[in-house]
């Protein structure tokens, strides 16, 4: 029953909160687990006789009892630390039992409420009596209840949030349960948002710096802003601290408090509000640190507006969690395992931080530098300590730049991560430590360990695993994949600092409905008609090994950016390094630089970095080893053994057996093998560094500041084909674009498929025109689907595979988990070239960039 069902019908109203522990309290019989299960999901209820059986084999089993509460209590535990709302059902009725139910709630900061089914005695005896699996002694319920009766009205002071008391059947049958946000959880606003720092009464800078985002002051008769709207409809964030110091915090409040009202900015409370609004409310504070200053402005606006300003003060929250929980603003900051809690310690840190207890030279407090260990996956956006720069330190950043002290009033742009600032008017305020001893402590450059790059969700002592947020929505990394690919990257990666992205792997098109065809375009057009995607662009495939290649302009740009000591590097779709000997590296880097450099690409894409990913030809510069051990032994022992079969065929013939169908089937398999060895020939020749080798670019990774997944293919090949004309290392990819929609394009497709595998060439990928971001109708589309020829899946299934016996049992691919595979390592390549271009910290880019190396051992068949 929804809220205004129970209003309008008179029935009690329970409100729970979304995060919370409910403690179900009544005599046995009252009917707690029958209210659970009609009120809250089973997983939700962790019940006392669902432990008793689980350690006792026997819900009734009273000598389990010990050991059920232990485990009840320990589930409890770990689903608070998770967030999740928790049912206790369990009688309930003594203080003792409650009493660790409720330090558990607060040990996690979730809020305790308690529902308590005060039945009347006969009720419970009578039901009790009913039941054939259970039998009570007649002096239990009694007992209980007496208990319960001793304590109920000091419940509330039990540390319980709301105690909701039942006390009728027809109470307890009509009575609805309501899901209540918390007052921080705004995750359903996605922004754009403008995060503005500490104003401390600046109200002239705040006004400009308001213009300066685009907002549209406000003003009154008197020509006082009193608001603020911004026509793209972006909503301004205050870290808090409007108050003191200044030289207009009424002026400051008038504005933000309409703004506030106006729906066009948000509001957290700093350190500063709250001790005003002690100071207000008449308690004992030290009027220090620019509170007499706003006590007497405030004094001179008048007791309406002070009133209002206590008000607006006193109900301003310690922090929010926005964007679906990608961002966090709260006025000190906040640890992850603090975010969307409510209590007094979260409270504390959101206006105040962490201390040690000891004062520095200035005689201000230490304080603890958490934001130097956070891992969190939201960004978490903070003020409160003066710094001269706003800087990002492990997706966390200060905006407090000082405007009152002479500095700056910053705001960042979210979710751009752009910073907009203006420079104070004057200093308006002494402060007490400069500006720049504060800056934010760095790690090392470049250093990340394995909690950087398994920062996901996962719990103490477990195999590290869990979900990688991203643009497209979250990627689960199986715990049993991660350890692997922790080895892989720790062992044979190349530096890490290089490894911006990993290319995803991709799907074949769904099976061919020719039955002589195992792959052809058709299929692959029809799959991105169905899913919304109306162009695509079918570009050849080339048989060579995928590189990405990262080329630094000088040193200083691999210095800054990435590592010294290099100019690039090319490495695999798996972070090694493509080349065994670093000469060769070198080689190819020199010649991608220099015809960068010719073809005017630093100037066009204003880097002076640019990471590609395309294919390094001939396929034997990687794979010789493969070639000469996989195909070329088949390829030999056929040729070997095939004419000895023949010729002891044709003895057996001379002799009068008929033996004709066998001699059938051996001349055929040599005509296959012989098929067989042509195509991997064809995609072998000679190379001597980096002489013979050709780069195929198909698109454009990223430069500096910019990720160029939102530009379409035509551009990427443009690209490509303006570098090919200045390196003679680079190879142009043919392209042609098909209107999925339409026959006539479909078939030319088709046709352009059938020239490139009839001159001996793999095939083609398809993919959707609009970019690698591109959207179908059920979200992010697949980046693309390969369209191999007959000929080449003959190194893929056998020389023989185009049997009809064979092809059809190929036929049943299972392709569904290749293409969910490629879908999620797709969303990870996304979200690692994003966070690059933000310039998020190293290992925040390798989050993804490790799940997707942890996806790649996926069980999945590795000919797809």
């Amino acid at each position: 029953m929804s809220a205004a069902d129970a209003a309008a019908n008179g029935a009690p109203e329970i409100a729970v909160p979304e995060m919370a522990l409910v403690l179900l309290i009544g005599v046995s019989g009252s009917g707690k687990s029958t209210f659970a299960a009609r009120h809250f999901r089973p997983t939700q209820v962790v019940s006392s006789d669902y432990c008793r059986a689980a350690v006792g084999d026997d819900e009734n089993d009273q000598s389990a009892t010990a050991d059920a509460f232990d485990l009840l209590h320990y589930i409890v535990a770990k689903r608070l630390k998770r967030g999740l709302l928790t049912v206790a059902d369990a009688t309930n009725v003594q203080p003792s039992a409650r009493a660790g139910l409720v330090r558990l709630a607060k040990e996690n900061d979730v809020p305790c409420v308690a529902i308590v089914l005060d039945v009347p005695e006969g009720v419970a005896r009578a039901r009790n009596a009913a039941r054939t699996d259970r039998s009570l002694a007649p002096h239990v319920v009694p007992r209980q209840r007496r208990e319960l009766r001793r304590h109920l009205k000091r419940l509330g002071k039990e540390g319980f949030r709301k105690v909701h008391v039942l006390r009728t059947e027809q109470e307890i049958d009509a009575a609805a349960v309501v899901r209540e946000k918390s007052w921080n959880d705004k995750k359903e606003l996605n922004g754009p948002f403008d995060i503005i720092g500490d104003v401390h009464g600046c109200r002239a800078e705040l006004e400009e710096l308001l213009a300066g985002l685009g907002y549209r002051v406000r003003r009154d008769g008197a020509g006082r802003a009193v608001g603020a709207h911004h026509p793209e409809g972006r909503t301004a964030v205050f870290v808090g601290d409007l108050v003191d110091r200044g030289p207009d915090t009424p002026g400051v409040l008038r504005l933000v408090m309409g703004m506030v009202d106006g729906g066009d900015a948000l509001c957290v409370s700093g350190n500063h509000e709250n001790k005003l609004v002690r100071a207000l409310k008449g308690r004992k504070v030290t009027v220090s640190h620019g509170l007499a200053e706003s006590l007497e402005q405030l004094e001179e606006a008048g007791e309406e507006f002070t009133a209002r300003a206590l008000e607006f003060c006193d109900g301003l929250v310690a922090h929010y969690v926005l964007d679906g929980g990608r961002l966090v603003v709260a006025h000190a900051g906040l640890k992850e395992e603090y975010h969307g809690r409510a209590s007094g310690r979260v409270r504390s840190f959101a206006l105040y931080g962490e201390t040690t207890g000891e004062t520095d030279e200035y005689g201000l407090p230490v304080r603890l530098p958490w934001a130097q260990e956070y891992r969190g996956r939201a960004a978490v956006v903070y003020g409160h300590v003066p710094t001269a720069k706003a800087e990002w330190l492990n997706n966390t950043i200060c905006l407090d730049t000082g405007c009152v002290f002479g500095g700056r009033l910053t705001a960042l742009r979210y979710p751009e991560r752009e910073l907009v600032d203006v420079a104070a008017h004057r200093t308006w305020y002494e402060p007490t430590r400069p500006l720049e001893a504060e800056a934010p402590a760095e790690r090392e450059p470049g250093v990340i360990d394995a909690a950087d790059v398994n920062a996901v969700e996962f719990e103490s002592g477990a195999p590290p695993g869990g979900i990688v947020d991203t643009g497209h929505g979250p990627v689960r990394v199986p715990q049993e994949n991660t350890l692997a690919a922790l080895e892989a990257m720790s062992r044979f990666a190349v530096d890490p600092r290089w490894l911006l992205y990993l290319p995803p792997t991709m799907a074949p098109a769904p099976t061919s409905a020719d039955p002589e065809l195992l792959e052809r375009p058709r299929e692959a057009f029809e799959a991105y008609r169905s899913a919304g995607v109306d162009r695509v662009v079918c570009q050849e495939k080339h048989m060579g090994s995928r590189a990405v290649a990262v080329v630094c302009r000088d040193g200083a740009a691999a210095e800054r950016r990435f590592a010294p000591g290099s100019l690039g590097a090319v490495y695999t779709r798996t972070g090694r390094p493509f080349f065994r000997d670093p000469a060769t590296e070198a080689e190819v880097l020199a010649e991608l630089r220099e015809g960068i450099g010719a073809a005017g690409l630093w100037e066009r894409l204003d880097t002076d970095w640019i990471a590609l990913d395309g294919e390094m030809l001939p396929w034997s510069a990687k794979a010789e080893g493969l070639i000469r051990e996989q195909y070329a032994s088949v390829g030999a022992a056929a040729r070997a053994a095939l004419p000895a079969a023949a010729g002891a065929l044709a003895a057996a013939a001379g002799r009068g057996l008929d033996v004709s169908a066998l001699s059938d089937r051996i001349a055929a398999a040599g005509r296959d093998i012989e098929e067989f060895s042509a195509v991997y020939r064809r995609y072998t020749w000679p190379v001597e560094g980096s002489a013979g080798l050709r780069y195929a670019p198909f698109a454009v990774l990223a430069a500096e500041g910019a990720a160029f997944t939102d530009r379409d293919h035509l551009w990427h090949m443009q690209v490509a084909e303006r570098l090919a004309e200045y390196c003679p290392l680079v190879r142009t990819t043919r392209y042609l674009v098909v209107e999925t929609g339409e026959e006539e394009s479909a078939a030319a497709g088709e046709r352009w498929w059938g020239s490139l595998v009839g001159a001996g060439g793999e095939g083609m990928v398809v993919k959707p025109l609009a970019g690698a971001a591109a959207e179908g109708a059920k979200g992010l589309a697949q980046p693309g689907l390969k369209v191999r020829g007959p000929d080449y899946l003959r190194i893929i299934y056998g020389p023989d595979y185009l049997r009809p016996e064979r092809m059809e049992r190929l036929r049943d691919r299972r392709l569904g988990r290749k293409a969910g595979l490629a879908i999620r390592e797709h969303k990870l390549g996304l979200e690692a070239l994003a966070r690059h271009a933000r310039t998020e910290p190293l290992w925040r880019v390798h989050q993804p960039v490790f799940a997707t190396l942890a996806l790649e051992s996926e069980p999945v068949d590795p000919r797809l």
